[in-house]
């Protein structure tokens, strides 16, 4: 795409702005202060959306609330990867028609990668009439103009146009930890493999600049932001689009450069780009964590160029095998679909061999689940749920025994530790993170949270360590 027309002007952002002061001015007239309540569902691309979405409407002299009941406004952020995740956004929708009985006033927002299909637009515009607006992932930049539509003119309003999506810069953001931030690098997605809606949602790929990604990174190092990661549905072709050349590796090398006590992961990686120079990047870098999540998807080589992952089940072990050798303390997690159309029992089981081979630290698994206008969505489908599910039960069981024997090789050890939060647990009432990004429950004071921890690790299970300051 031409990058004169993918990153907004900053007229579009000024623009914008008065937008905000609009709405706001309307949104004062109720007499009292205005609450609002963004509820959240996917990713962390959309995490990060939802907390600009934050910023926005504090500008607009919103306070917050976890209530929907108390909430003049209301914003649904929605995945659309699987099927299940759909049906629980319109059960949360549903239940809202509740909250609009109660108050005539409040405005109901829903956005994110759901809302971007027209199918589910047609739906909530015929079925669920309590929602006011509906905008997907491009139009999010313009979010005051969308909200004071509504205000302004009591209508509901859609935006949901097939865009190639855009970069908006200086958008106002609230995030809701000092100690962690989300920090996107790119957006979009140019991959197409056959069971993801996401390229249809999000648009294709567009790169922020250098510039624009370091200054942020250094402005909440200098605040003292412990762990940032960096955000792309596939960051490793980061920069592919850029005028100046900069690859993602370089990207690394660049923010390795800015000073302070801090560490940086990113996700989510396609191991079709993933390369020997990355990995070589990370191994020397100070900042950036021993920890990649590469998803592989499937064991089978047939069912990848089914996917249209890009390489085979052998070439993704050479770069597991390139990756543990300049870096054998890496930290590997990967994502795994069981029971993709086609997919045959012995396929099914190549995917657990495959696990065995590499003996990941934890998996992301999930059974198949077809999207609507995908190429997969249209692909025979012989194979039962029921059966599907005893494929996926035998991967749940290798999986488990090998997260726990590598977490019982912790015990005995000394990690360093990020403290970033309580665990609701009074045995272990603090949670943290290593390196690697294993979880740790221990005990200690709430003063610790935001600070490093020298932690000796006394137990585990499969999913978490326990340790001691």
């Amino acid at each position: 795409m031409d990058r004169t027309h993918v990153v907004l002007p900053a007229g579009e952002i000024d623009r914008q702005r008065e937008f905000t002061r609009r709405a706001a001015a309307l949104l004062r007239q109720r007499g009292r202060r205005i609450l609002a309540m963004v509820d959240t569902y996917g990713c962390q691309q959309n995490v990060a959306d939802s907390q600009r979405i934050m910023g926005m409407l504090r500008e607009m002299g919103c306070g917050f609330t976890r209530d929907p009941g108390q909430a003049d406004v209301i914003v649904i952020n929605t995945c659309a990867i699987r099927e299940n995740a759909e049906k629980k956004v319109f059960g949360v929708v549903g239940q809202l028609v509740h909250v609009k009985e109660n108050n005539p006033d409040a405005i109901i927002c829903l956005c994110g990668c759901m809302a971007q299909q027209e199918a589910v637009a047609r739906k909530v515009r015929q079925s669920y009439r309590h929602v006011d607006l509906v905008f997907g992932p491009q139009a999010l930049w313009k979010f005051p103009e969308l909200l004071y539509e509504v205000c302004a003119g009591r209508r509901r309003v859609f935006s949901i146009a097939d865009e190639h999506g855009t970069i908006a810069e200086g958008l106002p953001v609230v995030r809701e930890s000092g100690v962690k931030a989300w920090v996107s690098i790119m957006y979009g997605c140019n991959n197409f493999c056959s069971y993801c809606i996401v390229p249809y949602v999000r648009g294709r790929e567009r790169s922020r600049n250098p510039a624009d990604i370091l200054a942020e990174i250094r402005q909440l190092a200098e605040a003292g932001c412990r762990e940032i990661t960096l955000l792309g549905q596939n960051v490793n072709s980061y920069g592919k689009d850029l005028d100046e050349p900069m690859d993602f590796a370089g990207l690394l090398e660049e923010i390795d450069r800015i000073p302070g006590e801090y560490l940086i992961r990113f996700m989510t990686s396609h191991p079709k780009d993933a390369d020997r120079r990355l990995f070589d990047v990370m191994a020397k870098s100070a900042h950036v964590a021993r920890q990649l999540h590469l998803p592989v998807q499937s064991g089978s080589s047939r069912v990848l160029k089914a996917m249209n992952r890009g390489y085979t089940r052998e070439q993704y072990l050479e770069k597991v095998r390139y990756a543990r050798q300049v870096m054998p303390d890496l930290v590997l997690t990967s994502d795994i679909i069981i029971g993709f159309p086609g997919e045959t029992e012995e396929e099914a089981m190549e995917t657990v061999s495959l696990i065995e081979e590499v003996r990941y630290d934890a998996l992301f698994t999930f059974i198949y689940s077809p999207r609507p206008g995908t190429p997969a969505a249209q692909m025979p489908d012989p194979v039962s749920r029921a059966e599907k599910q005893v494929w996926f039960d035998k991967l749940l069981d290798a999986q488990n025994r090998i997260s726990g024997e590598l977490h019982r090789e912790y015990v005995g050890k000394r990690l360093t530790v990020l403290v970033d939060g309580e665990s609701g647990d009074p045995q272990w009432p603090l949670s943290g993170r290593t390196h690697g990004g294993r979880l740790v429950h221990l005990r200690g004071e709430a003063s610790l949270i935001g600070r490093y921890a020298e932690v000796n690790i006394t137990g585990s299970n499969t999913w978490a360590l326990f340790g001691e300051l």
